[in-house]
């Protein structure tokens, strides 16, 4: 078992004052994997006294220090990418092979991202005899989920810390062993004291405090909307800016006459991937009702052909979800949309054959569905795919809005036809095609999906205040952020 009972406050790993240990399961083996200490209220002070003293000097560095300061990182980062993922693999049970390359390679893939931004990016516009300066919002806390770790980590730190912040980091409770790892790779890389800093915690006790907290400027959170809505309320009584991914319950609308073989494998294996914990995953498909029946079919031919198996094996499995409450949660649901009408094609509850143990889902086809079934509503966090006919477009389109979501939504057939859609679908990002996540293009959602925008210059500017200068200023007056 592996342990991570420090926190990484102002460059030094120090103990936590008042915290109490805490040990995440493997959700394979059901053993222990590692061991944390849940921060407090007291630990997030530290981290924030650590935080404002380095934005004094910090805040003033030129871009050029902090693009040198990113490649830094970026080649630290690339020596822990096997420890980063073996961590999320036994935290969380993500398979190996997935682990290896599409979660550890997210983190990669941010820092680049951020990297040519930031060369790129101009802090100083005019407007007409003025000026516009682009400026640090200052301390800045990062919570962020245990589905995709160093994806949700990185697109928040790299930005934030690229636009002249200082950051204190709180990972879930559920993966914290790759937030360590990070920190190490902040510390290996030079990054000065106080601009990273780590405190390890649950919401209730950390996420709550920096939420609260008035030496904190803004929350960037990422979670369910439930505990969205508890950071939102507990930033309101100092007015901190708040910065949200939450929910998501996106639809997968296949258009009329499509070919089905096209399709459908594309949509199902985002909907398997990371075992269905995605919050963007296509898991309600839209199927025009002349092609359904031919549909459930292929559904039930690739989802009873997707092995589930022990994550610490290399190959295309999906492991087990993240932890008993989870397995329990998404076994209820799908009981409740069987008691509400709802018909297994493949898959259902309990074990998959041959598993004793481990919080391991039968990939699940659900058929029949109608939108205000609670399966159809609620986000279910596991392999677990609603499938729900429809007779035109217009219908279609009113089923894929008709939910309190809105972070993704996906087009499958003629892009010409497809076009005619995307303006009428309320979600923030619009996949057509089995069309991937770009990381320069903005990731976000409408409605109770969130607010705000990650990725690319859309992710840095998230993290920025805007500063009006009215009246003449010097030809040669340099920026604030150009200093140093």
């Amino acid at each position: 078992m592996k342990s991570y009972l420090k926190h990484y406050i102002g460059g030094q790993w120090v103990e936590s004052d008042g915290g109490k240990r805490h040990v995440v399961i493997n959700p394979a083996t059901e053993e222990p994997a590692s061991e944390v200490t849940l921060g407090t209220a007291a630990d997030v002070d530290k981290a924030v006294v650590a935080a404002q003293k380095a934005f004094e000097t910090f805040s003033q560095t030129s871009k050029e220090a902090r693009v040198a300061l990113l490649e830094k990182i970026i080649e630290a980062y690339k020596a822990r990418m096997g420890d980063i993922a073996q961590a999320i693999s036994e935290e969380m049970g993500c398979p190996i092979s997935t682990a290896s390359t599409a979660q550890s390679g997210a983190g990669l893939g941010h820092l680049a991202t951020t990297l040519q931004v930031l060369k790129d990016f101009e802090f100083e516009e005019s407007t007409g005899k003025n000026v516009v300066y682009r400026e640090p919002i200052g301390v800045v806390a990062l919570i962020t989920p245990w589905n995709w770790p160093m994806n949700q980590t990185v697109a928040k730190v790299a930005p934030a810390i690229a636009a002249g912040n200082c950051v204190i980091l709180k990972p879930s409770e559920q993966t914290p062993g790759s937030g360590a790892i990070f920190a190490e790779v902040m510390e290996a890389a030079g990054v000065p004291a106080g601009v990273f800093n780590l405190v390890q915690g649950d919401g209730p006790g950390v996420g709550e405090a920096l939420s609260k907290h008035p030496g904190i400027d803004m929350i960037s959170f990422t979670g369910s909307t439930r505990a969205g809505i508890m950071v939102a309320k507990n930033a309101a009584d100092t007015v901190k800016r708040v910065s949200q991914e939450l929910g998501g319950k996106s639809p997968f609308l296949v258009l009329p006459g499509t070919p089905l073989d096209m399709a459908l494998p594309a949509g199902a294996g985002g909907m398997l991937l990371n075992s269905g914990q995605s919050c963007v995953a296509p898991t309600r498909f839209l199927i025009h009702s002349s092609q359904y029946e031919e549909a459930i079919e292929k559904l039930k031919d690739i989802f009873s052909a997707k092995g589930v198996d022990d994550p610490a094996k290399e190959g295309p499995h999906i492991g087990p979800v993240v932890n008993k409450s989870q397995f329990d949660k998404i076994q209820g649901l799908i009981q409740k949309g069987i008691d509400e009408g709802a018909k297994v094609a493949v898959g259902g509850t309990g074990l998959p054959e041959g598993k004793d143990k481990g919080y391991y889902v039968k990939p699940t086809v659900l058929r029949d569905v109608t939108n205000d079934m609670t399966v159809a509503r609620e986000e279910i966090f596991g392999p677990v795919l609603v499938v729900i006919p429809y007779d035109s477009l217009d219908e279609a389109v009113e089923i894929a809005n008709d939910t309190p979501y809105g972070l993704g939504a996906y087009i499958a057939g003629n892009p010409a036809e497809a076009k005619k859609l995307v303006r009428r679908i309320r979600a923030g990002s619009v996949f057509v095609n089995s069309g991937g996540l770009d990381m320069n293009s903005p990731f976000g959602g409408y409605k109770q999906s969130g607010n705000g925008r990650e990725f690319g210059k859309f992710g840095l500017e998230e993290f920025m205040e805007v500063k009006s200068v009215i009246g003449e200023l010097p030809a040669d007056a340099e920026p604030a952020v150009s200093a140093g």
